[in-house]
């Protein structure tokens, strides 16, 4: 199974991934992590990223694309992955597929965690990132709305778009994707 989880800051993705993969048993690529692990390391792709991480900007198509292609070549990916944080416009789900038809795989379906916007603010500053600050978060929920939306339209267009209500429990939410995937 390949997923992609979409959904704004504090929409619950990471939670959603890490319970899915576990359930799944195939593992999870966030990006995120994949940054902060990129700019601690001081990597050069790091120390290019980290402008745009500070400021709450999303970092380049160009250097995201390739961390996700260094990503998917490893071998613990080969029966599936579900990629949390990626894609964040609908450039990057476009290039996404071409990468996927590059590797010989195929994205099964875009999971969409809907949730208002004061639960997506609330939820990013009770969390205790470095980067969870006020006007960073307004900022994320922002490029959310302007940048991310236009995802949605894609991967409906191409009928591979799950959209869940994730303003519930997380148990509850979990249980929805599985029941949408049929994998109980």
């Amino acid at each position: 199974m390949r997923l992609v989880i979409l959904g704004g800051s504090g929409s619950g993705k990471s939670t959603q991934a890490q319970r899915l993969c576990s359930h799944l048993e195939i593992p999870q690529i966030s990006t995120g992590e994949i940054l902060r692990d990129a700019i601690s390391h001081v990597s050069e792709l790091g120390r290019h990223a980290h402008p745009y991480v500070a400021k709450g900007e999303l970092v380049p198509d160009e250097m995201i694309i390739e961390l996700i292609r260094l990503r998917l070549k490893q071998d613990d990916v080969s029966e599936g992955w579900i990629l949390e944080g990626y894609p964040r416009t609908a450039f990057q789900a476009e290039e996404l597929d071409f990468l996927l038809e590059e590797l010989g795989q195929k994205l099964d379906w875009a999971v969409y965690l809907q949730v208002p916007e004061a639960v997506m603010v609330n939820r990013s500053l009770g969390r205790s990132l470095p980067d969870d600050q006020p006007e960073i978060v307004q900022r994320r929920v922002e490029i959310f709305y302007d940048r991310t939306v236009p995802i949605l339209e894609y991967y409906d267009r191409r009928r591979r778009l799950l959209t869940i209500n994730g303003d519930q429990p997380p148990e509850l939410v979990s249980q929805s994707v599985l029941n949408l995937l049929s994998v109980t």
